[in-house]
């Protein structure tokens, strides 16, 4: 008795202590002035658990690491005999399979087209086809490079993200920066995507998972639950930026991609005034397009908070260089991906709204999956470890990517320096699958390579057989517009076309580049001095494109100015004629259908 009654004791001193370093340490973190004691103390262990977690996954990833091809072969053979049973495995052989070297000598290199078929089987309600598994979404692809493809997504898979890439680059971002370790709620802006539904009821559409679905998860977003429903993209921004600007301490703005940052802080600039009167009078703007229900459940939420909306009316009224730091003092970080041609909108970012406030690209992923991880989050330049767990990886030197079937080096055997055509092998029923992203190696972690996102393999341009790739030509882009901003001259945006596409207007009969520019100040009648400028320095980019415009075979490049608002009208244009979500959707820096050429040509008749 005396022994049960010290156990009692010695545990429940235990208890009270942990629970007394509880309230002390939430009590000396930073905290959003929209917390609730409950929401407080969700937000505080959900990041005390994400964080060992994390510390446990990056551990693991060290060790996976240390071994790349122990682990790659390993992860290859569990799900060859997973998926077996499977249509696909038996067709392929699966049980007989023993080893990479097995694997890589029976199986084709893949590309979407192989799989439509046995996907539509899936769609229409049939199992045991290419996975063991039933999907829990049929995840559409955002179709930057040509059609969207369909690719099916277990639950296995979502959780594998989460664990191998979501909770390690948290346990990142805390090692990098400390001072996000705090109780400040994030801006998450995140538009729900349409589904339909297939036979068997699954989801088709983009392989989002909303905020709303776990409440530990919404517990550190600014938005409530109630803006996460509304479907309208423009009304649902709105409020999250209204939700976001009545909280001062909050801490972090986190979305897919950096142009989603950018298209917030303009669309902000373009609405502050009546969003602070909706803070004024703690209602939301009536005239936004939103369902009475959503609507009651928003305001409900929203108080009068006169201080806070004249705090923010000086603030705005200042101008909006630095704006973000200045509306909200303790942001720490913003959090999207801004590597490839995303890097204009995280210089554009950085030079004007968010002066002062570092920038994370934590992870390098796609509908297929998880890709890689970013694990120095402080770093300018953007390298990811390729994950050894979460695909089996094959790599294709650049130089043989015109090739049906050509030959695939390991992980382990990357080179420094070397250009490569990933090839995956994911857990969702895809098997040497060419899909499209071509990377750098720029290191190794361990054995693992270390790796820089280059560009889509459809974003080329190439009338002779140059190959001029989207990273080639944003290079240039960038040297141009550095100079242009010595006048005062800022690029907004911009995409290009091979001439070809242009079907009228066109004075060079050989064939060459159209740029379609939109410009800040820029000057009409000037679009050959422009076209000039960044001819010359895409001729010391690109070498073989050079070597083209000497021997005269490719005609100067040729630069529309667009009208303000163009590519904004552009981004409805592309979300009306695909499956992508606003939250996936990448506008095409090279495009390949003449009706997106014909957009922009229309607008210049305007």
């Amino acid at each position: 008795m005396g022994l049960g009654r010290k156990i009692f004791t010695g545990g429940a001193v235990m208890l009270c202590t942990g629970a007394a370093y509880v309230v002390w340490d939430i009590a000396k973190k930073r905290k959003s002035d929209t917390h609730t004691y409950r929401s407080l103390l969700d937000q505080y262990l959900s990041y005390r658990v994400f964080s060992i977690v994390g510390r446990h996954m990056r551990r693991k990833l060290e060790r996976d690491c240390e071994n790349v091809a122990a682990v790659q072969e390993e992860v290859l053979l569990q799900r060859l005999r997973e998926h077996a049973d499977t249509a696909y495995g038996r067709t392929y052989r699966f049980a007989d399979v023993t080893s990479r070297e097995d694997y890589r000598g029976s199986h084709p290199l893949t590309r979407y087209e192989h799989y439509r078929e046995y996907v539509e089987r899936m769609i229409a309600g049939e199992e045991m086809v290419l996975t063991a598994f039933k999907p829990i979404v049929f995840g559409t692809t955002s179709g930057t490079s040509g059609k969207y493809s369909i690719i099916p997504m277990g639950q296995k898979q979502r959780v594998n993200f989460f664990l191998q890439g979501v909770t390690v680059a948290l346990s990142s971002m805390l090692e990098g920066f400390p001072e996000s370790d705090n109780l400040q709620k994030d801006l998450k802006i995140f538009h729900m995507p349409h589904f339909r539904e297939s036979a068997a009821g699954i989801p088709i559409g983009p392989n989002s998972s909303s905020p709303a679905n776990s409440q530990a998860m919404l517990n550190l977003y600014s938005t409530p639950k109630p803006g996460f429903d509304i479907m309208s993209e423009r009304e649902a921004l709105y409020v999250h930026l209204l939700f976001a600007l009545k909280d001062r301490n909050l801490g972090i703005i986190e979305a897919n991609f950096s142009f989603r940052v950018h298209t917030a802080l303009v669309m902000m600039e373009a609405c502050w005034e009546q969003i602070v009167t909706d803070i004024e009078k703690g209602c939301v703007d009536p005239n936004l397009d939103i369902e009475d229900d959503i609507r009651a459940a928003l305001n409900q939420l929203l108080k009068p908070d006169l201080g806070r909306a004249q705090e923010l009316r000086e603030e705005f009224q200042k101008g909006f260089d630095g704006i973000v730091r200045r509306v909200w003092p303790f942001m720490g970080l913003i959090l999207a991906t801004d590597t490839g041609s995303f890097d204009l909108y995280r210089q554009k970012l950085k030079s004007h709204y968010c002066k002062g406030i570092p920038m994370y690209s934590p992870i390098y992923g796609a509908t297929e999956g998880l890709v890689g991880v970013n694990i120095w989050p402080s770093d300018e330049e953007r390298h990811y470890i390729l994950c050894p767990r979460s695909m089996v990886f094959e790599l294709i030197p650049v130089d043989s990517s015109d090739q049906d079937q050509p030959d695939t080096l390991w992980l382990e055997q990357a080179q420094l320096g070397g250009m490569y055509e990933l090839v995956i092998t994911n857990a969702g029923g895809l098997y040497r699958y060419r899909f499209g992203d071509v990377v750098k190696v720029v290191g190794f972690y361990h054995k693992c390579p270390v790796i820089q996102f280059m560009y889509r393999q459809g974003q080329m341009l190439n009338v002779r057989g140059e190959k001029t790739s989207e990273d080639m030509f944003y290079q240039a882009l960038k040297s141009a517009k550095t100079a242009w901003a010595d006048t005062g001259v800022h690029v907004v945006d911009y995409c290009c076309a091979e001439s070809v596409l242009v079907q009228e207007g066109q004075a060079d009969p050989l064939p060459h580049y159209v740029l379609f520019l939109e410009l800040q100040n820029g000057v009409k009648g000037q679009e050959k001095q422009y076209a000039q400028q960044l001819e010359d320095c895409l001729r010391k980019t690109a070498y073989m494109y050079d070597r083209c415009r000497t021997q005269g075979s490719i005609g100067p490049l040729v630069v529309h100015l667009m009208p303000e608002g163009c590519f904004s009208e552009y981004r409805e244009h592309l979300l009306s004629n695909t499956m992508a979500g606003s939250n996936q959707l990448k506008v095409p820096r090279v495009m390949k259908r003449r009706t997106d050429v014909d957009f922009m040509m229309d607008r210049l008749k305007e």
